[in-house]
């Protein structure tokens, strides 16, 4: 018998911004889940918390700028962005992200929250 219970999806990021494909996979397929109206959390993490930086440049690598989406989460209700704060600070990285709704948190926090996935997509 199968549950009518909606899924929910963490999407992890672990990949610096321009690294091979994996933080534009990630946004993808956040976009995706979010368009049929699954309910989708961002996580990042290691050197995913590079994505989460606001001031970055794509053209001066001569990459696609494909961070300009992130300011579409809201328009597919993503809301829940987590940024581990370990990671930042190691990294001595500023706190001013390409979204307004980045929550930074804790190694635990970060944990718990991510916990509370029932899909775990790492990239």
């Amino acid at each position: 018998m199968m549950s009518d219970q909606v899924k929910k999806y963490a999407i992890v990021n672990t990949s610096a911004t321009f690294n091979k494909f994996n933080a534009k996979e990630a946004l993808d397929a956040a976009l995706i889940l979010a368009s049929y109206e699954m309910p989708v959390a961002l996580y990042f993490i290691g050197d995913g918390v590079y994505q989460a930086q606001k001031q970055q440049n794509a053209e001066s690598i001569g990459a696609k700028d494909f961070i300009a989406t992130f300011k579409a989460l809201g328009f597919y209700d993503i809301e829940d962005i987590y940024i581990s704060a370990d990671c930042l600070s190691q990294r001595q990285l500023a706190t001013e992200f390409a979204f307004t709704d980045a929550k930074l948190v804790s190694k635990e926090e970060f944990a718990v929250r991510l916990n509370q996935a029932d899909v775990i997509l790492t990239f």
